[in-house]
């Protein structure tokens, strides 16, 4: 569909409709990605997403306190010899005498993707790893408000940064030399832990984060964690709206204080945990149950 096409259809569906679409934009992980990207469940349904990522001032504010009020904080967590913001689960090693570390998700947590999914919206394409796996190569991805200020305080600390992503493991320099370009500090080549890191031991199930944080947690004491997915803190069982909510019961006392969420309403598990998963699906039966999902008192 060429731009000019797809700005008019876009353009009459807003206008036939009386109040704002419903939010419904975009995936975190399909049965072959991982939540590197998003999948576009259709150009409209992301448009107010990724135009709010870009344009809106409340974005960045977001961003900037949350960055900051993470730094205001870091320091007491360092000198509290007690302190660990890894699950129960996840720390294998009792955190006496090791290293601290904060422990950051990368994309929508320290690097900015939008500009990826404009591309979808402008192309009315879906997300695939090939021109994903491009995008990363560009090594155009901006810094997110906050984050570099935030990681060189960390460093500067005697503070290791880590990054946790789910992209592949295989795109590693290419995202190295990207966080450096962007002013984020990195400390070797265990400060990437790609989707694909093998941890002798432990059994990586699909996009889990899990088995990178138990490597982490034999050598560090982890202060804080960052990320837009409730996985980049902890694992998620089952999918679903019920579900997602009980594995971060445990940890609520924790968010803002060794946890910092960060927005994301372009793609993320929260979609697919509303229509069961089922990438297999049409786009459009996705869509409806997604709206579906909506409630109106």
């Amino acid at each position: 569909m060429s731009l000019r096409l797809s700005v008019v259809v876009s353009l009459m569906l807003l206008a036939s409709c009386a109040s704002p679409a419903p939010k419904a934009p975009m995936a975190v992980t399909p049965p072959h990605a991982s939540s590197a990207g998003g999948v576009a469940t259709s150009a409209n349904d992301n448009l107010n997403a990724t135009a709010w990522a870009q344009t809106a001032i409340e974005h960045d504010l977001i961003f900037l306190q949350t960055y900051r009020d993470a730094q205001s904080r870091l320091l007491a967590a360092l000198h509290d010899k007690h302190w660990d913001a890894l699950p129960k689960d996840d720390r294998k090693a009792p955190i006496d005498g090791l290293k601290p570390a904060v422990v950051l998700d990368i994309d929508e947590t320290v690097l900015d993707n939008s500009p990826y999914q404009a591309r979808l919206i402008r192309s009315g394409g879906e997300f695939n790893e090939a021109d994903w796996a491009a995008w990363c190569k560009e090594g155009k991805a901006r810094a997110l408000p906050g984050a570099v200020a935030f990681t060189q305080f960390a460093a500067n600390q005697g503070i290791a940064v880590i990054y946790v992503t789910n992209r592949a493991k295989d795109l590693d320099q290419a995202t190295l030399a990207n966080l450096r370009s962007a002013g984020l500090p990195v400390s070797g080549p265990e400060a990437f832990l790609g989707l694909g890191t093998y941890v002798k031991g432990c059994e990586q199930i699909g996009s889990q984060k899990s088995c990178r944080r138990q490597l982490i947690s034999r050598h560090y004491r982890v202060l804080m964690q960052f990320g837009d997915q409730i996985g980049d803190f902890v694992s998620v069982v089952a999918n679903n709206v019920g579900g997602r909510r009980q594995a971060m019961a445990p940890y609520l006392g924790w968010v803002g204080r060794r946890w910092f969420v960060l927005p994301n309403p372009t793609y993320g598990s929260w979609e697919p945990a509303l229509f069961n998963n089922n990438w297999a699906a049409p786009r459009q039966q996705r869509r409806r149950e997604k709206i579906k999902s909506l409630r109106y008192q």
